[in-house]
């Protein structure tokens, strides 16, 4: 098995964009086999960084990644000056996407069931990276990232990663109404991406919700969207699935 999975759109010229598997690389055991790229989900610390020394060196990545400290909010960073490796290698900012216009910075986020998309410019002049949980993606952590990048939404496309799948992904009464809240005028458009199962729960579909708002900003061009993290055991992490879990990571830079 490959230790990632490249992004199924059509990107532009010199920009790269994945998500990495649960094998093909890896020193972590279970239940955080093999690839486990989380500093603070149980596995040993020591594992995890060599497992992203590891990765880094497999993809001959132009720099280190910008790793984050998220934190399930709005916040968005841009990173644009190529400070030094040693530098942010000791620091993670507090926020849950990031943006550059800057080749060679690479763009991470960590997933495990929750949403991971990377947005670029169709020129390939600029690049985002985004984790949105279900408190995100109803927050608009997808629409902010959208505003903080210098292109303008029509002229972005988007790809959206491996997470909870709508065949299995059950939530209850808070997370509906959090999403039904955003606009009461859409609510029926945001209501087709619910499925009643039992009293008070539903199935949701993340990537249909992701797509509505996307559109709304301005975003029409999105690809991805096609696996489960619950069901393919085999290649992701699930803390739904297993609650004691690794974590994949997504990356996206533009090439130097």
């Amino acid at each position: 098995m490959s230790a990632w999975l490249d992004a199924d759109w059509p990107a532009p010229p010199r920009v790269r964009a994945l998500t990495t598997t649960r094998h093909g690389l890896g020193v972590s055991q279970s239940p955080f086999d093999h690839l486990n790229l989380g500093l603070r989900n149980g596995d040993a610390v020591e594992s995890a960084l060599e497992n992203r020394r590891l990765l880094e060196r497999a993809l001959e990545l132009p720099s280190l990644p910008r790793w984050l400290r998220q934190v399930h909010g709005l916040d968005v960073v841009r990173f644009d000056d190529a400070i030094a490796d040693a530098a942010v290698a000791d620091s993670e900012r507090q926020a849950d996407a990031s943006v550059t216009s800057t080749p060679g910075i690479v763009l991470a986020i960590l997933t495990a069931d929750c949403l991971p998309m990377v947005v670029a410019a169709r020129d390939g002049s600029e690049v985002a990276a985004t984790h949105a949980g279900w408190k995100g993606l109803a927050g608009g952590v997808l629409e902010a990232t959208i505003g903080s990048m210098q292109t303008a939404p029509g002229d972005c496309i988007a790809w959206l990663g491996p997470a909870a799948g709508p065949q299995v992904y059950e939530i209850g009464e808070e997370v509906r109404d959090a999403f039904l809240a955003h606009d009461r005028r859409a609510d029926r458009r945001v209501e087709s991406a619910f499925v009643a199962t039992r009293p008070g729960h539903w199935l949701v579909d993340l990537y249909a919700l992701a797509r509505q708002r996307l559109a709304d900003a301005g975003v029409h061009d999105v690809y991805g969207g096609t696996h489960c993290t619950i069901t393919e055991s085999s290649s992701f992490f699930s803390h739904r699935r297993d609650r004691n879990s690794g974590r994949m990571a997504t990356l996206a830079w533009i090439e130097p």
